[in-house]
């Protein structure tokens, strides 16, 4: 239980960072968002690290953190873009191909054996993934395609995290993936910095706090579960995304999107736990 509590909250806080940062495009630019989502994450990441001091071990594998990082500013810059143009619970339900694409992608990076269930699974999240986008009815804007996007992005920075998983310490992924962010995202603020004011700075460092605090409580369940078990809690997040977007920002999805999330998490769940089902037939369990 305490697993399930930890996993859940995470998920149903991080639409309060994507409100925040939705919020703030309409007065900055997504750079400089994305930016205050890393710098602030690695202020708050190496305060928790002060408590774990066994994490500050530097990496058996850096060039593919290095990959990683790159792969997920990459990610959360077309969540935020997304969001700044299209309503969060359509750009949210485009993002929840990413443990689809980790399915269809896994025979590739991580020579996982994909079997007929799972493969149909997956293009029924491809099919659910059309009707929310609807190419040749309605017009497919940068905004759809950054949603899109960020989800298959998503998909490799999961398939990359579940091999570092293995070798080194998640507070110490966490870290190096904000400082990537920071790094990168440091190099376009010349050329879109706007001197916030102190409400838009406690807004930017709160989204850093939101991205920190959700993956620690993210770590710790996987202290009491396993990760497969646990999958299914990620898509909670739309419960908060959505009442969010109705009091905060007036929208709400259509009944077409409503179908094409139903279509792709009723898939992700049956994908996980399919996977989770396979860990314990293969461990004899």
């Amino acid at each position: 239980m305490k697993a399930v509590i930890l996993n859940a909250s995470a998920w149903m806080i991080v639409p309060f960072m994507d409100a925040l940062a939705k919020y703030l495009s309409s007065s900055m630019d997504v750079l400089q968002i994305t930016w205050a989502r890393y710098f602030f994450t690695v202020v708050f990441a190496l305060s928790i690290m002060l408590f774990y001091r066994k994490s500050m071990v530097w990496s058996k594998k850096p060039m593919l953190q290095l990959i990683r990082g790159l792969i997920f500013v990459f990610s959360t810059y077309l969540f935020f873009f997304a969001i700044s143009e299209i309503s969060l619970p359509k750009a949210l339900t485009l993002a929840f191909v990413a443990p689809i694409c980790v399915t269809a992608m896994s025979p590739f990076f991580l020579n996982e054996k994909v079997g007929l269930r799972r493969w149909t699974a997956v293009s029924m999240g491809f099919i659910g993934t059309l009707i929310v986008i609807r190419p040749g009815f309605i017009e497919i804007n940068l905004a759809t395609l950054a949603a899109l996007g960020n989800g298959i992005c998503y998909g490799f920075y999961l398939i990359i995290t579940r091999k570092l998983s293995t070798s080194d310490n998640s507070l110490l992924t966490l870290l190096f993936a904000g400082t990537v962010g920071t790094i990168v995202m440091s190099l376009f603020m010349p050329g879109v910095w706007i001197q916030p004011s102190n409400s838009q700075w406690i807004m930017m460092a709160l989204i850093g706090f939101i991205a920190a605090i959700a993956h620690l409580f993210i770590i710790l369940s996987l202290k009491y579960a396993d990760a497969s078990k646990l999958a299914p809690l990620g898509y909670t997040e739309i419960i908060t995304n959505i009442l969010l977007s109705y009091y905060i920002f007036q929208e709400f999805p259509d009944n077409w999107t409503y179908l094409g999330l139903f279509i792709i998490v009723l898939c992700g769940i049956y994908i996980s736990r399919r996977e989770y089902y396979l860990s314990r037939l293969y461990l004899g369990k």
